[in-house]
């Protein structure tokens, strides 16, 4: 007998000092749960322990950002993997709907869900933008094409996501995203929005919104080193200095970190370019 779908997805979290969060979002998952701590302080790890017993647990014993979820997908035995934050779930059925999905088009690589955030369930601002397919419909995918996606609102297919290398130390977090889609598109994966599977978001409030703004700066010009032409990266950076403080900041901590950017730096092939000047400003 085939399993289950809800058998073929693992949930896996990356987290730092947000116990609470975990508290609340964690019950709600309805697949095994990997659970991958960014160093925390706060006793996270031992408390998801004594309170979820069903919860693995991997401490990476410090702060590696986006690029935790790396850990959690090696671990995990499924073919596809659901990333939630410690903040938010996937709705009930929402991961058999997924893993339904993925099974049927076996060339999309990226399920981007539907994200709904806060008690009142508002859409997700970049879920809109995601659902207005301005690159299209291809026929052999469940929903419009993207090049971008929410992390906290993916499923993913395991072994294209680690093909691709997964998420990067050079960007870290925020923002990470961009230079994963690209890459899977590159390798002629597909990665499609689908509103019916549906994920809930409840954002603790930022501490440091404007520095939040200047890393988002930072990993937008990062990853347009990384893979665009650099004609875009000039704009962006003209952009960025014209933003104010945040985005002066952005720019100096993108330059900082050029160093460890320019060697992997790759053009995309021409019509994944094509379509992801589509997106630009």
């Amino acid at each position: 007998m085939p399993a289950p779908p809800s058998a073929r997805v693992t949930v896996v979290v990356a987290t730092r000092d947000r116990r609470a969060g975990l508290a609340r979002s964690l019950p709600r998952h309805e697949a095994h749960v990997i659970l991958v701590d960014n160093g925390s302080t706060d006793g996270s790890p031992r408390f998801v322990r004594e309170r979820f017993p069903r919860v693995e647990v991997v401490e990476a014993g410090r702060n590696l950002g986006a690029p935790a979820r790396n850990v959690g997908v090696l671990r995990a035995r499924t073919p596809y993997v659901a990333f939630a934050g410690d903040d938010s779930w996937w709705a009930p059925g929402a991961l058999d709907r997924a893993a339904a999905i993925m099974d049927a088009h076996p060339r999309l690589a990226v399920l981007a869900g539907r994200v709904l955030v806060g008690e009142d369930g508002r859409l997700d601002p970049i879920c809109g933008e995601m659902a207005a397919g301005r690159l299209g419909l291809e026929p052999d995918l469940p929903g419009p094409s993207v090049l971008g996606f929410l992390a906290r609102g993916a499923v993913v297919r395991r072994d294209a996501y680690l093909a691709a290398g997964g998420f990067d130390d050079v960007v870290f977090f925020v923002g990470e995203e961009e230079r994963l889609a690209v890459d899977l598109a590159a390798a002629g994966w597909g990665l499609a929005y689908v509103e019916d599977v549906v994920a809930h978001h409840h954002p603790s409030p930022s501490g440091d919104p404007r520095g939040r703004q200047a890393l988002a700066v930072r990993n937008a010009l990062l990853t347009a080193v990384l893979r665009r032409p650099w004609r875009v990266v000039a704009i962006g950076a003209l952009a960025a200095l014209r933003a104010g403080p945040a985005g002066r900041r952005g720019l100096r901590d993108a330059a900082r970190t050029l160093p460890s950017a320019l060697p992997l730096r790759r053009r995309l092939p021409p019509p994944v370019e094509a379509a992801r000047s589509l997106l630009d400003p």
